[in-house]
């Protein structure tokens, strides 16, 4: 059974996504509470819980095939504040780098290294920071490509992620093109190649994956009629919701009424300048697919859903359980029950179908494969020594 470390591992979703084919030898996240929620679901065995920094070569147990890093988007992402990887979050990524270069140094490089963040990281910068989580990679020891996927192809939220693959230079490669191919390699990561100095350039690999079947899941699909973490907004509080929006949103609530189904819209309110004066918006999408569920203190509010019936509007905070679905996440995981502590867990994850898609289609080729050539190489040197 192949193997992994799990690094920055808030609620366990990219362990979600890997599966019960994969053993997770160890996992790591700085966040206590986290941590706990972490525990509940996936005992206490592997967690540390502990800045990445006081992670020592002999706390990382066995040799790990795969391993994985979420690091912090804080300062990566459009509505952080532009530190880049110099930040105090994002930073973490240099520490995660050390650990992989420690490993390297006691023989357990691992085949496969995957980096996730958001697509910001392409851009921050001017793209300097891209480069240099590219020369990290190269400099020890590894090829490396990367796709960008939405997690909307498998569940209805709208979630562009950065996925960097790095391969071990002496493991053979599988799912590869000569050149990029859509969806997963957007305008912005084939001009991030581009800019990249010849020589790293030369270790690139354009990863190749089948794109999934039409999504089925729709945004109302997931919607819970008597959630316990949130409560639906009286008349008034609706009203008042609706009062903020704009003539093109509201236009958008109309159609949604005249369609004669149930229609479910994501809100999000955001400051705009109107002649000059800041003020508060309510906006609202029907296009079946949620907004990115980000974490409350992201520099965005949290997602409110307008349900629409005919003449009945309806409105509320979306449930702790409904972004774990958008997540990907069943509802046998065990959430906070603090509604700030569950929505931060959730927006902060990547989306779990979207870890498997990666794994089947790319990781698992590559580490069976190798697994397979090195128990075929032990048994012949062990038939020599017979």
């Amino acid at each position: 059974m192949p193997s992994f470390y799990e690094f920055f591992a808030g609620a366990g979703m990219a362990r979600a996504g890997l599966g019960t084919g994969w053993k997770c030898l160890f996992a790591n996240d700085f966040d206590r509470k986290k941590g706990e929620t972490y525990k509940r679901n996936w005992g206490h065995g592997e967690l540390v819980v502990d800045d990445i920094r006081n992670i020592a070569p002999e706390d990382l147990p066995g040799v790990a095939d795969l391993v994985w890093g979420s690091f912090p988007c804080q300062d990566l992402s459009l509505a952080g504040g532009g530190a880049g990887l110099r930040g105090d979050r994002s930073g973490t990524f240099w520490p995660f780098i050390a650990q992989i270069q420690s490993l390297k140094d006691d023989g357990r490089a691992p085949k496969v290294v995957v980096l996730e963040n958001v697509v910001g990281t392409l851009t921050s910068h001017a793209g300097k920071d891209f480069t240099a989580i590219c020369e990290a990679l190269d400099g020890l020891g590894y090829r490396y490509g990367a796709i960008v996927l939405d997690a909307e192809l498998f569940v209805p939220q709208s979630r562009p992620r950065l996925f960097v693959i790095a391969t071990r230079d002496d493991v053979a490669i599988h799912g590869t093109s000569d050149g990029p191919s859509q969806p997963w390699h957007t305008t912005a990561l084939r001009r991030s190649y581009c800019a990249l100095p010849e020589e790293l350039q030369r270790k690139w690999i354009w990863w190749k994956m089948p794109k999934p079947d039409p999504r089925e899941m729709r945004f109302a699909d997931v919607i819970e009629e008597a959630p316990t973490s949130v409560r639906w907004h009286t008349k008034t509080e609706t009203r008042q919701l609706l009062s903020m929006m704009s003539e093109v949103n509201l236009a958008k609530v109309k159609t949604a009424q005249a369609s004669g189904i149930r229609m479910v819209g994501g809100v999000y309110k955001r400051t705009r300048f109107q002649q000059g004066v800041k003020v508060q918006r309510a906006e609202v999408r029907f296009d079946d697919i949620a907004g990115c569920l980000r974490t409350p203190g992201g520099g965005s509010s949290r997602q409110s859903i307008l349900v629409v019936e005919g003449d009945l509007i309806r409105s509320r905070l979306i449930s702790t359980r409904e972004t774990a679905r958008l997540m990907g996440l069943p509802d046998a995981y065990m959430l906070p029950e603090a509604y700030n502590e569950a929505y931060h867990l959730t927006g902060d994850g990547v989306a779990v179908p979207v870890v498997r898609h990666i794994a089947k289609h790319i990781i698992e080729p590559i580490v069976s494969r190798q697994i397979y050539e090195e128990r075929e190489t032990d048994e012949c040197d062990s038939v020599r020594e017979k």
